[in-house]
């Protein structure tokens, strides 16, 4: 009932504002709908995925310093991916994930490669280390403890390649002068352009050998 108080056009104005007021919240009630109708339909599409992903997967055996890790992985899985998703072994990080940045760095059967670019059902029957692999309990890798002195990492985010790289640089007899050091290292990128820092660590874990 309108208030007889009330003027002709106050209540002309009472009722477009209840009119308003009413659309509005059918309005809001239509969206909630909407939106649990699409969450609805988005979870469903999930749940078929991760059924279609199951279903392709196959097993594998990875040996990973020093331990044989059995996991589950679709074919076109990475390696990198198989580390840090199926394995927990986040040191090995995942910088551009094309092959151009070396922060996936690892060793496999003593050589460097960059995980983000081969298959994990590729690297079976191969010896993986990362760099969680390479310290003994608490005594760290000469490379490791060689970063630490010269202060050879700023945002860390490449570090972990940076050092496996290096462990291969050794290995490998790559380090006669600061020029092949960079030579044999340019395939690692520090944003933070901590290079000399990186190469005066190079130089200096060279001159250790670890029993």
């Amino acid at each position: 009932m309108p208030d007889n108080s009330e003027t002709p056009k106050q209540q002309h104005k009472r009722r477009t504002v209840l009119k308003a007021g009413g659309a509005a919240a059918i309005a809001g009630i239509a969206a909630a709908h909407s939106v649990t109708e699409a969450s609805a339909a988005t979870q469903a599409q999930d749940a078929a995925l991760a059924a279609d992903t199951e279903a392709s997967a196959v097993p594998i055996v990875l040996t990973v310093n020093g331990q044989a890790r059995q996991l589950r992985v679709e074919p076109r899985v990475t390696l990198l991916d198989a580390l840090r998703e199926r394995l927990d072994l986040t040191g090995t990080k995942k910088g551009c994930d094309r092959g151009e940045c070396g922060a996936c760095t690892v060793l496999v059967d003593g050589r460097r490669i960059k995980s983000c670019l081969t298959l994990a059902v590729m690297r079976q029957d191969c010896a993986i280390t990362t760099v969680e692999g390479l310290a003994k309990g608490d005594d760290l890798h000469p490379v490791q403890a060689a970063f630490i002195r010269h202060d050879a990492f700023q945002c860390g985010g490449c570090t972990s390649g940076q050092i496996m790289s290096a462990v291969a640089v050794i290995d490998e007899g790559h380090t006669g002068s600061t020029d092949e050091i960079r030579e044999w290292m340019s395939g690692n990128i520090c944003r933070c352009a901590a290079y000399p820092n990186i190469v005066a660590a190079v130089q200096d874990a060279a001159k250790e050998k670890r029993p």
